[in-house]
């Protein structure tokens, strides 16, 4: 199933084998080799590298058992009841980790990268590119093929980014072609031949870019960006470990394994975009807050997505739905496949595309605490999928047969309301972000 971009919107596919062919450069050890996009090789780009707060983690309990994932700094939190970290297993007596307490870390820690360069520089600002001599013609090349690919796979987004400073706009490109680029070893062309060991290499090549030792020229760009900004590298593994979650996974037995799932593959373009987008000046928002409602619109995307698509992926052998919640919908695998829409499934879907609402309302809080240069292709890439989920209803449900879209006369009508909204100043705190 198509990997969501958090703040893109994406179409089609994109082409990303090698001249040399993709499966060739897997056996040479050379995944996803981009020599066609790549003229020269490139010198050494060096990259820099990581107090914790508490979360709370606290539950909004409704009839779907919405609950904030943690919240550092909130002065109502008290008035949520506290909700466990931890799940019992039944079977072995065991403790598991649940999927809010695995994300946790990772959101305390890049939250903690950006507070400290807040701090030393008051806005999130960016250090000066670091390239070695002669390089910076290539380095420009990269990124402007970069800005070619998101031009022409996130018409919308690109557009907004338009707005933003050199420096962050050409850092999103690169990011946006990274996660694209490892979207499509599973759900391109070439999926079927890729495998656990494939996704291993391709790892190793991320810590090899991170290291300034780029493979190839969209490598390179990605490469200066995170020596430019306070990025880490968890966000960009956990979205491969999502990857290899799509080989070996085909169900999931609640929202708790979709939860994390949805993190993987989207939440985490938040935490790599944040230091990128950069936090208002003016923001009162704690940092934690911000990277908790860039986490909840990945969810929300993600989730929209799964809703969008629930056709499509049946008819690979997939459901990206609770299992649980679908046997208490009195609904089950066969019911999807067989692609009747009836009462029990309208039921069924009114609840997710609620779920899937909670979480952009949270994000939307945290847009507005995002550099005003940032806002707009984020409020645009938001307002456009959270359209979907509106044309599923329009749709009477249908999402075996029929594919939820928003036409070009629509989003062209959102641009103005994403950009007004983009001018709204950010508020003085942030309410916590909520799990379904």
């Amino acid at each position: 199933m198509s990997l969501t971009l958090q703040w893109v919107v994406t179409s089609t596919s994109l082409e990303v084998s090698s001249s040399m062919g993709f499966l060739d450069s897997i056996r040479d050890v050379r995944l996803l080799d981009s020599s066609r996009f790549m003229s020269r090789d490139f010198g050494s780009i060096r990259a820099k590298r990581d107090k914790r707060k508490k979360f709370r983690y606290c539950s909004l309990s409704t009839d779907m058992k919405y609950a904030c994932v943690g919240q550092s700094g909130l002065e109502n939190a008290s008035n949520f009841p506290l909700l466990s970290n931890v799940l019992a297993n039944p079977t072995a007596g065991e403790v598991a980790i649940s999927s809010e307490k695995k994300v946790y870390d990772v959101v305390l820690k890049q939250a903690s990268l950006v507070k400290r360069k807040l701090s030393s520089a008051g806005e999130l600002d960016t250090k000066p590119s670091i390239t070695v001599p002669g390089n910076l013609s290539l380095l420009t090349e990269a990124y402007n093929r970069c800005g070619e690919v998101c031009a022409e796979y996130a018409k919308t987004f690109y557009l907004g980014t338009l707005l933003m400073t050199p420096e962050r706009r050409k850092a999103i490109w690169a990011i946006y072609v990274w996660c694209r680029r490892t979207d499509e070893l599973v759900d391109g062309p070439n999926a079927s031949h890729i495998t656990p060991s494939a996704l291993d290499r391709w790892e190793a090549r991320l810590e090899e870019l991170f290291q300034g030792r780029p493979f190839d020229m969209l490598d390179a760009a990605l490469s200066d960006t995170v020596s430019t900004f306070p990025v880490d590298i968890q966000p960009f593994k956990d979205m491969i470990e999502g990857m290899r979650m799509d080989l070996r996974k085909s169900r999931y037995k609640n929202f708790d394994e979709l939860y994390l799932y949805c993190y993987y593959v989207a939440g985490t373009v938040g935490l790599m975009s944040v230091p990128v987008m950069g936090i208002s000046p003016d923001s009162q928002a704690t940092t934690e807050s911000v990277y908790n409602a860039a986490l909840a619109l990945g969810i929300a995307n993600q989730l929209t997505n799964i809703l969008r698509d629930v056709g499509e992926d049946a008819s690979r052998g997939r459901v990206y739905l609770p299992q649980d919640e679908l046997a208490q919908a009195g609904l089950s695998d066969e019911d999807i496949f067989a692609g009747k829409v009836t009462d029990k499934w309208r039921n069924f879907m009114k609840s997710q595309i609620k779920r899937a609402r909670m979480f952009f309302d949270e994000a939307e809080k945290g847009v507005t605490e995002l550099n005003e240069a940032s806002r707009w292709p984020v409020w645009a890439s938001l307002l456009l999928y959270r359209q979907i989920l509106d044309e599923i209803e329009a749709n009477d449900y249908n999402n075996f047969t029929k594919r939820a879209y928003v036409s070009k006369a629509k989003k062209l009508l959102s641009l103005p309301t994403a950009y007004a909204r983009s001018m709204v100043p950010p508020s003085r705190k942030l309410s916590p972000v909520m799990k379904g």
